[in-house]
Order: structure tokens, then sequence, then C-alpha cells
């Protein structure tokens, strides 16, 4: 810079950026010019430079001014800051993830024909969660599944399965099948098939997804059909060893 000083146009062309922004960074007293012609104007030296240059940096990385504020001041650690706006970027990749499955659920599911009420419909089938739900699933783990549910695209298929698998277990158990003979161990397998659709083969979702079934055997069983602690029982068996 070789002492060089700044009117504040001549930095605001210089950086790129406009002298609004500039006289609101001095308006909050994140970079003051160090001078004052004798009319008044700004005047910024080499340091209110760099000091220009280590907000912008802060700025860049998303943070906010006040944060910027404080972590220049020293009040604030700059670590701190950072792991803060890195967990609120954490949230924000999981939001555009959960959207960009629901999207692609939505592009699959929906034929060009389709009227506002279908549209509506699937928004509400997509977006709601429900709270019991919420209880077992982090929300990373709730991105995870939808997209999986984008993947694998036609989910009426799999609750078919559901629908026929479950009777079938059911007689078996009304039946007294040995859950170790061939037809048990074949009910287990499909009845683990599908639950691999589920939770691709995730310990922490597979974890979530037993612990809330177990949690909540009676109201998944009345509000959704099965599966009863019976059956379950009997797939345990089904699938020891």
């Amino acid at each position: 810079m070789n002492g060089m000083l700044y009117k504040v146009g001549e930095l605001a062309k210089a950086t790129g950026l406009t002298v609004r922004t500039l006289h609101h960074y001095d308006h909050v007293g994140l970079v003051r010019p160090s001078g004052r012609t004798y009319s008044g104007h700004r005047l910024y030296d080499e340091p209110d430079v760099r000091r220009l240059y280590e907000v912008l940096a802060l700025r860049q990385l998303g943070l906010p001014l006040e944060d910027i504020g404080a972590a220049l001041a020293g009040t604030s650690g700059l670590g701190e800051l950072l792991e803060r706006h890195r967990e609120h970027l954490d949230r924000q990749l999981v939001a555009m993830r959960t959207l960009h499955a629901h999207l692609t659920t939505m592009l699959s599911t929906l034929g060009e024909q389709a009227g506002v009420t279908d549209f509506l419909a699937l928004i509400r089938e997509v977006t709601t969660v429900n709270e019991t739900v919420r209880q077992y699933f982090s929300e990373t783990q709730l991105a995870e599944l939808a997209e999986r549910r984008s993947r694998l695209g036609d989910q009426e298929d799999v609750q078919r399965k559901w629908q026929d698998l479950i009777p079938r277990v059911q007689r078996a158990v009304e039946t007294g099948t040995d859950p170790a003979s061939a037809e048990g161990r074949e009910l287990g397998r499909e009845w683990m098939s599908l639950l691999e659709a589920f939770h691709g083969g995730d310990p922490g979702l597979r974890d979530s997804l037993y612990r809330m079934q177990a949690e909540n055997s009676a109201e998944i069983q009345h509000q959704h059909g099965g599966p009863s602690p019976e059956q379950v029982d009997f797939i345990r068996r089904a699938t020891q060893g």
C-alpha cells in the first residue's frame, strides 16, 4: 500500500463493494476509517483495508455481521463461531437433501395431467412426518429415508408386499408353524428383505426402526395393521442362527 489513503469511493471501486456497504460497515463499527479529509470525507489506510479484508473473509463464510464484530474484537472465539456456522450449514444440507428427494418423488409420481388436488395431496404425503417418527429418527436419518424413497420409486409395491406378508405370518403364528421350518425361514427372509429396503443396512436406521416398533407396537398395529408382537417374535425366531 505504501502509505496510500483511500477515499470511500476509491475503496469501493477497488474492492467491488458499494459505497453504501462501506458506510454501513462504518455505522455498525466493523470497518471505521482512520482519518477524514478537511471536508469530512472518510479516508481508509492500510490497517483499515486489512480489517475490511478480514470482515469480507468471514462474511464469505456466511457469518452474520454481529458475530464477525465479536470475533474480530476478541470477545467471541472464531473457532466457536465457525463451529456454530458449520452446524447451521449441516441443517441446511439436510433440508436440501430432503427437499431434493421429495421433488424427485413428486416428479416421478405426478403425471402431466395431474390436477391441483393430486398435487396438494402429494405435498401433504411427502412433507408431513408423524411426530412419533421424529422421536426416533434424526433429521439426517429422515433425509436419508426421503432419498431412499425417491430412489426406490414405487412405494405402493412395497406397501402391497407388506399387506401380503403380514397376514401370511399371522396365519403361521395361528397354525403353530415352526419358525425354524422351511416355511418359517422363508417368511423371515421376505420380512428382512422388506426391512432392508427401508433401512438399507444402516445400523442406526435399523436400530431406530426396531426401537420405534417395540415402544409403539400397539399404536402401529392399530393404525397401520401390524405387525403384532407375536408376529415380530415369530420372525425373530425364524431368522435366528
